[in-house]
């Protein structure tokens, strides 16, 4: 026997209908306790019958009529008024303008504001942008020449001849010695590239470079690496990058960036060619001249010493342990793997990269020392790594050196 089905209006409809019915002999109460509801229920919708009908036996909505905190429909026009006249204008500048237009008036809250111009379509979503996601690396604690360098572009300006002038600086982190001050036609890994390399030629090559996240140090890809700093890994350098936001990790750096925009950039010079050459005058000054108060007063070069590791003219192989799998990025930024194509990046195109089976099923994907993601062996799927900074373990301290007289000119011809 199949079951009998109801609906809440037909239940209504029959106990108005019960309730109309000449012939029933039904009474309020027992009708009320047939239908299984309160008197209270059953008077509502005899009355809503009255009213409007079957119509009135239909569920209601429960919203309210009225809101106290609604605002006039003049308020709305008017923010809406302002948005279209001023189309970049967002909901916190809108409402900073009508508080100061019309304070006698209480505007709502910005958030408030933003609501009402999704509502009327004033709004378009912003296009989701690829960042960088590197949250920094671990970092070090410079404690001789050499341990740590550091490079940065200060803040581009203008030649008195209108033209902009890009300085990129290299500096010892442990001694302040300023490696390099040089004006780069582009801030690119194209143009930046022949600073670095010479700088290596003549001061030897570091154990770590700390940058920011910026190009051309770092990208949003894997690893965070582009040309040049993936050249840096093939020379042995460790990368260590400042996590987003946070220069006072640099401060050395920037330190340094504030004395020399108060030397050589207020006002700047006429050309670049006159600006360099103010670059390459403050470069003796700073590194041979000034005292420097956390060095007891003495001039940075008191305290560096080239790296007794040398810069090689031909570039070394990475090389793995035997158990890693190798494949050679593609120019495409692929390697392939068991017949399937897999994107890597493009800052390795030509380079080597090794798998280590980690598990059955999934490879760790490498870069030389730096790890670039996790290979999913059964779904070719590459997931990049997402791990925090750890602080990279302090170097052992050798036996003091003398450093003076121990550098070269360090001016680049």
């Amino acid at each position: 026997m199949p079951w009998k089905e109801t609906h809440v209006e037909e239940e209504r409809m029959r106990f108005v209908a019960g309730w109309l019915d000449e012939d029933s002999e039904w009474t309020m109460r027992e009708l009320c306790e047939a239908f299984g509801v309160s008197r209270k229920t059953g008077y509502k919708w005899i009355e809503r019958y009255a009213v409007s009908g079957l119509e009135g036996l239909r569920d209601q909505s429960r919203a309210a009529k009225t809101h106290p905190n609604a605002l006039a429909a003049a308020l709305v026009e008017h923010l809406l008024e302002v948005r279209r006249r001023h189309r970049f204008w967002g909901p916190r500048k809108i409402v900073a303008w009508l508080r100061r237009e019309q304070p006698a008036l209480a505007w709502p809250a910005a958030s408030t504001v933003g609501d009402i111009l999704k509502r009327h379509g004033l709004v378009r979503p912003r296009r989701r942008r690829r960042r960088a996601v590197a949250l920094g690396t671990g970092l070090s604690d410079p404690v001789r020449p050499n341990d740590q360098w550091s490079a940065d572009f200060k803040g581009w300006f203008r030649t008195g001849d209108g033209q902009r002038c890009d300085p990129l600086t290299i500096a010892d982190g442990f001694s302040r010695f300023l490696l390099r001050c040089r004006v780069v036609a582009r801030a690119d890994e194209e143009h930046c590239r022949p600073v670095f390399r010479s700088a290596f030629r003549e001061y030897g090559l570091p154990a770590g470079l700390r940058t920011d996240n910026g190009p051309p140090f770092a990208s949003p890809g894997l690893g965070g690496l582009t040309r040049l700093s993936a050249w840096w890994v093939k020379l042995g350098i460790a990368l260590e990058r400042i996590a987003p936001g946070a220069p006072q990790q640099n401060g050395r750096h920037e330190r340094m960036h504030e004395t020399l925009k108060q030397e050589t950039a207020r006002p700047p010079r006429a050309t670049a060619h006159a600006q360099q050459r103010a670059f390459d005058q403050f470069w003796y000054v700073y590194n041979f001249e000034r005292p420097h108060e956390a060095l007891a007063d003495t001039p940075p070069a008191h305290s560096y010493a080239v790296s007794p590791r040398s810069y090689p003219e031909h570039e070394p192989e990475l090389e793995y342990p035997g158990h890693f799998e190798i494949r050679r990025v593609r120019t495409s930024g692929e390697i392939k793997w068991r017949g399937e194509f897999v994107y890597v990046s493009q800052a390795l195109v030509g380079e080597p990269v090794g798998l280590d089976p980690v598990s059955d099923r999934h490879w760790r994907l490498c870069f030389g020392p730096v790890p670039l993601g996790l290979l999913d062996g059964w779904t070719g799927r590459l997931l990049a790594y997402r791990s925090r900074p750890r602080r990279r373990a302090r170097a052992p301290v050798p036996p003091r050196q003398e450093a003076a007289g121990a550098i070269c000119s360090g001016r680049e011809e």
